[in-house]
């Protein structure tokens, strides 16, 4: 099976249709690789299917899901998964990455559900995360998610999360800024739950802002700046564990994409960063 080692570098940017026009107009040069959710680009035609056409034969992209609600226990969509299958051969697709959550219960249900932290659910998830990879001939990665319930709690995040990647044998799209809201929500050190990660599976990271509802209570937005505690998490990651590819997500109050850049950039300083003192230890 097909991983991501060396198919994305650097920092990335997740593409959305509000600046689209504007960065094929202006090629952004600090943007290494781009995301799309494949729900909203697989159907376009047009207009839009042309200029994201003009996008994935020019950049490398990656795929994260929105639906496949891999935690379901409803049936698996397995003509969603071919229909991607053929998305991500016709644009060269590197990857393809979904939520460790569920967003369906005989019908869907428009948001990402806990999955309970139970062995029983260790095995139902690691079972249908094989049948995608089966399917799509090539490994995926799960991402940790955000969560503000635990239903049926039996194992901390971390050992749930930890479990199923294993008995999976999938790859890990790090959430970082999932790990510092969930922190604060239920009260762990990022840190050590950074520490606990399986790192080799490591095959990108997410970054983004969130919501300040309370002191003791975030609520994970992608609608807003990153802030500096999730950036200093960023960078402990490295420190662990060297360099991984690192992308930017922003859905909602999309700013003017030369603030996104700036974003973009603070993720490629910190990556510099790290680099410059990996040599000096290593000279």
């Amino acid at each position: 099976m097909q991983t991501t080692q060396n198919l994305i570098h650097g920092a990335g940017l997740g593409l959305r249709r509000a600046f689209l026009t504007e960065i094929i107009d202006s090629p952004a040069a600090n943007v290494a690789f781009y995301e799309v959710a494949p729900e909203n680009w697989m159907t376009l035609g047009g207009k839009l299917g042309k200029q994201f056409r003009a996008m994935t034969e020019r950049y490398p992209f990656v795929a994260h899901g929105l639906s496949l609600s891999i935690g379901s226990s409803d049936p698996l969509d397995e003509t969603f998964v071919h229909a991607l299958k053929k998305f991500m051969a016709t644009h060269q697709i590197k990857f393809y990455s979904e939520h460790l959550s569920y967003c369906s219960h005989q019908g869907h249900l428009y948001d990402l559900m806990p999955i309970p932290f139970t062995s029983e659910a260790v095995s139902h998830v690691a079972k249908r995360i094989q049948r995608v990879q089966t399917i799509l001939e090539q490994k995926i990665a799960i991402e940790n998610v955000s969560y503000y319930a635990t239903p049926g709690q039996e194992m901390s995040e971390i050992d749930f999360f930890n479990a199923v990647v294993a008995e999976a044998d999938c790859d890990v799209l790090l959430d970082i800024n999932n790990i510092y809201v969930n922190s604060v929500n239920h009260g762990y050190d990022a840190e050590n739950f950074l520490r606990a990660i399986p790192a080799q599976r490591v095959s990108y990271a997410h970054i983004a802002g969130h919501y300040v509802e309370a002191p003791d209570f975030l609520v994970d937005t992608h609608g807003a700046d990153v802030i500096d505690p999730v950036w200093k998490l960023l960078a402990k990651a490295y420190e662990l564990y060297g360099v991984f590819p690192t992308l930017l997500e922003r859905d909602f109050n999309i700013p003017a994409l030369a603030q996104l850049m700036k974003e973009v950039d603070t993720i490629t300083a910190i990556q510099t960063a790290w680099s410059q003192e990996h040599e000096k230890q290593s000279a």
